[in-house]
């Protein structure tokens, strides 16, 4: 995560499986890298956020030429960013790191949901196993493998990696301050706890938000992943996923 008084953007890492990735640096030096480059070309508050982030990624690529920037595994992340304006917010969502607001009438969730959409026989494979298995590391890596052809691609999904022209696919909008009391901006490892384990409402998530913070809200995550450890309940790739929230209020 990565922000300003006025910015703040969400980064979530993809997860290479433990396949090769082309890039000696890694995913982890990739999000940070990434997040402050967006901070930068955003520093103009007129700057169209596509715009902003499509420089960002070019200027990270141009950071590790040495590397293989065409491999499809390259390290590359979803992107959440919200900036507010004298009078609005604008929002971008690259991938299912989502931006929510919570306003005069409701709930809205911003996602790019492109990913769920793709592979849904693999993803099936990978869900028969629990996590922490043999069967589910090998199916995860077949997935894995199968999403790098078309990450990026207009058959897939698409999400920040080495290609300025992703930026183009993000979703994006503009909402009136005066329409949002809040909003949170979060990697899908905290939105699950609405969207997959069905444990809680977003209005549950903001009222969280409002009494103890980020903390609670992912503490509130990690407890109900810790009942089910091995994926029994609710399959996934893997017991718990980076958890990251930013929460603005107003």
């Amino acid at each position: 995560m990565a922000g300003t008084p006025t910015l703040v953007v969400v980064l979530d890492g993809l997860s290479t499986a433990g396949l090769n990735t082309g890039c000696r640096h890694g995913v982890p030096w990739y999000v940070a890298h990434l997040g402050s480059q967006i901070v930068s070309a955003l520093s103009a508050p007129d700057r169209l956020l596509t715009d902003g982030l499509a420089d960002a990624i070019a200027r990270v690529a141009e950071l590790h030429p040495g590397c293989d920037l065409s491999n499809p595994g390259t390290p590359s992340a979803t992107v959440a960013i919200l900036r507010e304006n004298a009078d609005s917010l604008d929002h971008l969502v690259l991938a299912d790191s989502p931006v929510v607001f919570d306003g005069a009438d409701g709930i809205s969730v911003i996602t790019d949901l492109r990913v769920d959409e793709v592979l849904l026989d693999l993803k099936a494979e990978v869900e028969q196993y629990e996590t922490h298995t043999d069967g589910h590391r090998e199916a995860l890596q077949k997935l894995v493998s199968a999403q790098r052809q078309v990450r990026n691609t207009p058959e897939g999904y698409w999400v920040a990696a080495a290609v300025p022209e992703a930026a183009e696919q993000a979703l994006s909008g503009t909402a009136p301050c005066v329409d949002v009391r809040a909003a949170a901006v979060m990697s899908d490892g905290v939105s699950r706890l609405v969207t997959e384990y069905g444990t809680a409402t977003w209005s549950e998530v903001f009222a969280t938000l409002r009494s103890g913070g980020p903390c609670e809200l992912i503490d509130r995550v990690r407890k109900v992943e810790a009942t089910d450890p091995t994926g029994r309940r609710w399959p996934r790739y893997k017991s718990g996923d980076d958890a990251t929230v930013a929460f603005c209020q107003w």
